[in-house]
């Protein structure tokens, strides 16, 4: 009969447990925030990339020179 005992009060017994422990959907949502900012990065420096490419292509007339 002891088992009865335990109904009702299962989220006060796992506050207790895993008051320390991080929640699994934290977890998620923290890994998604940190890969949200590593690909921020790496694009922002492949935008960058492609401005400097863009810039210097038509500074200097593209492929072809047009000086001959």
């Amino acid at each position: 009969m002891a088992f009865f005992g335990l109904i009702g009060n299962d989220r006060q017994m796992a506050g207790s447990t895993y008051s320390t422990r991080e929640s699994a959907s934290d977890k998620a949502s923290r890994k998604r925030r940190e890969t949200h900012r590593r690909t921020l990065t790496a694009t922002a420096r492949q935008g960058q990339a492609w401005e400097d490419s863009e810039r210097q292509r038509q500074d200097h007339g593209g492929r072809r020179s047009w000086r001959r």
